[in-house]
């Protein structure tokens, strides 16, 4: 079994299902940011945003627990946050909680 403690997280957030309340900008700026259609949108470490849906960026350590609480406190439920390795989500709307 592998354990979300140390998986190398990946996070994504479905934009047709953001509701734009920014809950995730707020827990992880450097993860979440807002574009122009105010909707979040994931960065990476360059800053720029990935705009392809369904685009994934890596979790740093340090903000895995805010990522995760974004995942958990979507209104939207829009964010996914998957393991690295398969790919299974361990928060967001598809996670067996």
């Amino acid at each position: 079994m592998t354990d979300v403690a140390t998986d190398q997280l990946q996070v994504w957030v479905d934009q047709d299902l953001c509701t734009g309340d920014g809950l995730c900008v707020q827990y992880a700026p450097e993860v979440f940011e807002f574009d122009v259609d105010g909707l979040a949108y994931v960065k990476g470490t360059d800053g720029e945003l990935r705009q392809a849906a369904g685009a994934r960026v890596d979790v740093p350590e340090h903000l895995r627990l805010e990522v995760i609480d974004s995942a958990k406190e979507c209104p939207g439920e829009c964010i996914h946050v998957v393991r690295g390795g398969d790919g299974v989500e361990v928060a967001g709307p598809e996670a067996d909680d």
